[in-house]
Formats: C-alpha cells, sequence, structure tokens
C-alpha cells in the first residue's frame, strides 16, 4: 500500500479522536450553562413568587455579579428572567400534568426517533420526572434540556406557549443541528405545524413504504428568501432555488443532499428531465422535486410516477430505498389532493410553496387548533 495513503489514514484517525474529545468539551461546557441557568432560574423564581424580590431586586442582582466579576458574562437582567423562565417552563405542575395525562413518549416518538438515538426516546418520561426533589430544594433537571443550547432555548421559550411546541423544537433542534440562526426561522416559519400535520398529502404508497417519513417531510415549504414576484416562471423558481440552495436545503431539512438539477432520465429514445433530484441521508433514497407554480392538478401525478420508476430501474444502487417523489406546487385543494394521493402506490406527496411568511396571528389559530386536536384524539382513545 501507498505510504502516502497509510499516513492519510493514520492521520485521519488522530484528527477523529481530536474532534470526539473537542465535541464532548463543548457538550460538557453546554450542559454546564444549562445546569447554571437551571439553578439561578429556581433560586431567583422561588423569591419572586413569595415576593421576596421583585423586577428591581434582579436588576440589582445584576449589576452586583457584573460589579463582583467584570468578566462574567450573559447575566444581565433580561437573561436574569430568561433563566427563570427556563425552570419554570419545565419544572411547572402544568409540565407535570401534561406528563401523566399525554405521555411525553407517544408525542415525541416520531420525532426522536430521527435522531438515531433510541435511548432519548426509552428514558424520556424518566429524564423529565419533576415531582422528585434534590438536596437542594430545586426540581430536577430534565436531561433532555441537553439536547440544544441554553440561547436556543430562550428563543423557544419565547416564540412558544404550549409544552408540545417547545419539546419538538428542542428535539428538532438535535436532530438538524440547528444554530441561532436557523431555529429562528424555522419558528418563524412554524416548523412544528409543518411536520406535525395530519399529513393527508401523503400518498398510500409513501406511508406504507416508509411509515417513519412523515416528521422528516414538511406539507409546506416557505421561499420568502428567493424574493420570487407574484407572477413568475418554472424557470425563474427552479433557478432562484439554486441560487439559493444552502437556505432551500435549510428549509427542506438538513437530510436533503443536493444531487443535480435537470437530471436526465434516458427511457428509450426519448429524455426527460427531474427538475431538482436529491439524495435523502435519513431515509437513504433518492427524492425528485418537480416543480409546479400553478394550482395542483391530478394529471400532475402521472409524471412524478413515471420519473420514479425510471429513477428505480435505472439510477437507484441496491443499498437504496425506493425513490420518493414530490409535488412542490403553488397551491393545492386539501380535497383534490386526498383524492389524488388515496390510492396512489407510489412513494409520493405534494407540498405547498409560500413566498411569503404565515402572519403569527394566523400561526397561532393553527396551532390552537392542532393542539384541540391532539387533545381530542387523546379524550377518545381513553373513553
Amino acid at each position: 500500500m501507498d505510504t502516502n495513503n497509510i499516513a492519510t489514514q493514520e492521520f485521519q484517525q488522530v484528527h477523529g479522536i481530536i474532534s470526539l474529545h473537542r465535541t464532548r468539551a463543548l457538550q460538557t461546557v453546554n450542559n454546564e450553562n444549562l445546569l447554571t441557568a437551571w439553578e439561578v432560574g429556581a433560586y431567583v423564581s422561588a423569591r419572586l413568587k413569595n415576593a421576596a424580590w421583585g423586577s428591581k431586586t434582579v436588576m440589582q442582582l445584576s449589576e452586583y455579579l457584573r460589579t463582583q466579576d467584570p468578566t462574567l458574562r450573559g447575566y444581565g437582567r433580561r437573561t436574569i428572567y430568561n433563566m427563570v423562565a427556563l425552570y419554570d417552563a419545565y419544572s411547572s405542575l402544568q409540565f407535570i400534568e401534561y406528563q401523566d395525562k399525554f405521555k411525553l413518549n407517544e408525542f415525541v416518538q416520531p420525532v426522536a426517533a430521527q435522531l438515531g438515538e433510541e435511548q432519548i426516546v426509552q428514558t424520556l418520561p424518566a429524564q423529565i420526572e419533576t415531582t422528585q426533589i434534590v438536596q437542594s430544594m430545586i426540581a430536577q433537571f430534565p436531561i433532555f434540556l441537553n439536547l440544544t443550547t441554553l440561547t436556543n432555548h430562550f428563543k423557544i421559550l419565547d416564540a412558544c406557549r404550549t409544552i408540545e411546541e417547545r419539546i419538538f423544537y428542542v428535539l428538532y433542534s438535535h436532530k438538524e443541528k440547528l444554530n441561532t440562526r436557523e431555529l429562528q426561522r424555522c419558528l418563524k416559519n412554524h416548523t412544528f405545524a409543518s411536520l406535525t400535520g395530519d399529513k393527508h398529502n401523503l400518498s398510500k404508497g409513501l406511508k406504507e413504504i416508509y411509515p417513519q417519513a412523515a416528521p422528516m417531510l414538511k406539507d409546506t415549504v416557505f421561499v420568502d428568501f428567493l424574493g420570487l414576484p407574484q407572477k413568475h416562471s418554472e424557470k425563474r423558481l427552479q433557478h432562484s432555488i439554486l441560487d439559493n440552495m444552502k437556505d432551500f436545503v435549510l428549509e427542506l431539512g438538513k437530510d436533503f443532499l443536493f444531487v443535480d438539477k435537470e437530471y436526465p432520465l434516458q427511457v428509450g429514445n426519448s429524455t426527460f428531465k427531474v427538475d431538482l433530484l436529491f439524495f435523502h441521508r435519513g431515509l437513504q433514497c433518492l427524492v425528485a422535486i418537480e416543480l409546479k407554480t400553478t394550482k395542483f392538478k391530478p394529471e400532475y401525478m402521472g409524471q412524478l410516477e413515471f420519473y420514479l420508476e425510471a429513477l428505480d430501474r435505472d439510477v437507484r444502487r441496491s443499498n437504496e430505498n425506493p425513490s420518493i417523489g414530490i409535488l412542490l406546487c403553488r397551491e393545492a385543494d386539501r380535497s383534490v389532493v386526498e383524492y389524488a394521493m388515496s390510492r396512489s402506490l407510489s412513494p409520493t406527496m405534494i407540498a405547498e410553496y409560500q413566498r411569503q411568511l404565515i402572519p403569527k396571528e394566523v400561526l397561532q389559530r393553527s396551532l390552537e387548533e392542532f393542539t384541540g386536536f391532539l387533545k381530542h384524539v387523546k379524550n377518545d382513545t381513553e373513553n
């Protein structure tokens, strides 16, 4: 074997050792930051609740800490209140009751299963048990909070009002390795609602072949970063996506790896082209995306299914799963989509793209409807 190749392999092993321990060190720092915020939040929360402290006292605390240690950062008045919010959110009676009534394990299973770490799902109820009191009289720290950063937790608490949402974004941040900017976008475009809806837009074939895929595929894709005018062509849409591929992949999900545009498929004497071709790491399959700037029509499905057949016969490798097709339309009538999807045996789905983010009040109504639906289903099951 070439000595250069041997050296490269050995160097890679050394780099792997360094990366492993650096990652562990960063995780340890994050865990300690979270635990510090939890205990500070618990201490201040107790004094605010028994009226021993007021808002002016919190400001005085912040100034005292700055005076005692000028190098100390991250303990301004607002940040201390964020720590209080973190503690209150995950040590409250409401949180405990939710765990008892709705079983967090059932709610997070579809999302947590994507993490590739089944122990997170298996031990979650034990980890967030807050009825036990430790020696310091502080509610037990929920270990699952370590899945994302303290700054991300503050963003989640500020944007989300329900326990379901908060837990979802903690798990999703971990799975997608979201930084703060990326998480903020997910919060703004309401990824929670897009990934946890009823999924009427998935074909019968997709649900059967990929029963785990629903939480990985969005039914609404926000492309506000493309700057599209009201009237635009499919070419304009495609070129804008290619020019902003990093943001587009973030919107779809980081498991999507871009392969090619106008991917050629030779069938007989004819050549057909897939608008955008991706590979999905989680599902281990090719994903063909066809772009339509018009309202969804059932006849579009024939073209997409034809592309999937060609991909599976001539492009898919033996170690890969059946290809998935996504029809990305400007809009889609719910009833028409349900009819089109109900008997389709090909793994396909319909998604809409939105040029602008939906107003916050509209998203809030959508969330309230979803939460009500979740509780209704739970009550029906219990009865």
